[in-house]
């Protein structure tokens, strides 16, 4: 039975890597060693084996951990954030932050971390993965759904996130498989990282909103279960009208409450034929636009649910994109390492019952690959990433023995896992509470509070 007796702290991960960090301390902060920090501008550098801060006040340790007098009292600012790392909407920022301030050196490189209870971590996860200005019981749902994903694994293991990267078959000369999943990477200083391959947490730069702090006091403690143990909450952007299984984008193993369900009011999709693993049905579904609560915000709901960044991608529910023949050629050898030559198709072996691709072939003048699962196609086929695995394809016929060009018409953004936001904040917009919202993305689940 999982227990837990007071509010958890956590440490999320800033930034790793950094040659430098640029920093402001607004309020008062004490390092570990004693000495108070002044309000004002610093820079952080390694400088042998340990960390030299210069600005306002001069500082040299092992490592740095600012302590602020009061959270609500003190901030500090980290300038050049990277946020959607690897992704389309990559970018640097400023960011703000409470708690505490770490800087650990790791060889010749700094990780900044940010350390703080739970609950302040989630009123900003909250505004971060969607607007503060959303429906208030799209923010509870979301406040639960974030604090479980985050506790199921730190409590099951009682030290940190534990489950790795897994990768099966890598492509040699010899093989003509790679399938790749990636899970929740273990981090070697902190809990859970800032970017969107863990929780997005941009600090209080983005919870502006009295109702993010709402959402997080009304359901304080409460976590999603399924029987005795928390629930592994996943969460994308836009399912495309139709959740996805567990097992189609990570381990082949399914979890209860992450199955297959259809985003829209009723228990099936009206005029459209199941599963969408079969071939023709998920053509069909794709190439058309089914009656879904993803396919259904308005221009003014997307502007209240929707991050700046976020919103410079509309078509997320059905999108296309066209490549060349040079083109797709090039991406493919750039992403997987591989030449395959001149592309003759790219066939989908396998589809999860949302439509995506689980398993994809591309067969090229000088090699043949059979590539997975999601993720992995979906960064394989872009500069970045597709905004999903779930598409068809259509290549147009040229003079030569290779298609001149491929089109990609495809549904939804992101895994497609568990909880649709966009599809939630709909739901929310038409009058569903938060246990609602809930219900129908997680099903056969519970709510407990448990601090």
């Amino acid at each position: 039975m999982v227990t837990i007796d007071r509010e958890p702290v956590i440490r999320v991960g800033l930034l790793t890597g950094a040659r430098e960090v640029s920093f402001d301390l607004a309020g008062s902060f004490v390092n570990d060693d004693g000495p108070a920090m002044r309000a004002g501008s610093y820079t952080a550098r390694v400088e042998r084996g340990a960390v030299k801060l210069e600005g306002a006040a001069s500082l040299s340790a092992e490592s740095i951990n600012l302590a602020p007098a009061g959270i609500d009292e003190c901030e500090f600012t980290v300038r050049g954030v990277r946020i959607g790392i690897g992704f389309h909407w990559e970018r640097e920022e400023p960011q703000k932050f409470q708690g505490k301030l770490i800087i650990i050196p790791e060889g010749d490189s700094l990780t900044v971390i940010n350390e703080l209870p739970i609950e302040a971590y989630l009123a900003s996860v909250i505004s971060s993965e969607m607007s503060a200005s959303s429906p208030g019981e799209l923010l509870r749902a979301h406040a639960i759904i974030s604090r479980s994903w985050l506790l199921a694994p730190l409590i099951r293991t009682n030290t940190t996130i534990a489950e790795k990267e897994r990768l099966v078959n890598v492509a040699t000369a010899d093989s003509d498989e790679l399938i790749r999943w990636y899970g929740r990477e273990s981090h070697h200083n902190f809990d859970v990282c800032a970017d969107d391959h863990c929780q997005r947490y941009q600090g209080i730069s983005k919870a502006f909103a009295q109702s993010a702090f709402d959402a997080v006091r009304d359901t304080r403690g409460k976590l999603l279960m399924y029987g005795e143990n928390i629930c592994d909450t996943r969460y994308s952007k836009s399912c495309g009208g139709m959740t996805e299984s567990y097992s189609s984008v990570w381990e082949d193993q399914d979890q209860p409450y992450l199955k297959p369900i259809y985003d829209g009011p009723g228990s099936e999709a009206p005029g459209h034929r199941m599963p969408l693993s079969v071939e023709a049905n998920a053509e069909d579904w794709i190439v058309e636009t089914p009656l879904a609560y993803c396919a259904m915000p308005n221009a003014k709901l997307l502007a209240e649910i929707l991050p700046g960044f976020d919103q410079e991608t509309r078509d997320f529910y059905r999108w296309r994109v066209e490549y060349s023949q040079d083109e797709l050629s090039e991406i493919l050898h750039s992403r997987l390492g591989v030449d395959f030559g001149g592309i003759h198709s790219l066939v989908p072996l396998e589809r999860g019952e949302s439509g995506r691709i689980i398993r994809l072939k591309i067969s090229g003048e000088k090699r043949t690959l059979a590539i997975g699962k999601e993720l992995e196609i979906r960064r394989a086929l872009s500069r970045s990433h597709l905004y999903s695995s779930a598409f068809v394809v259509r290549s147009q016929a040229s003079a030569s023995k290779y298609p001149s060009r491929f089109t990609l018409i495809g549904a939804g953004w992101g895994h497609g896992v568990g909880l649709c936001q966009i599809g939630a904040a709909v739901m929310a917009d038409r009058g569903h509470g938060h246990e609602e919202i809930l219900a129908h993305y997680f099903q056969n689940t519970h709510l407990k509070k448990l601090y």
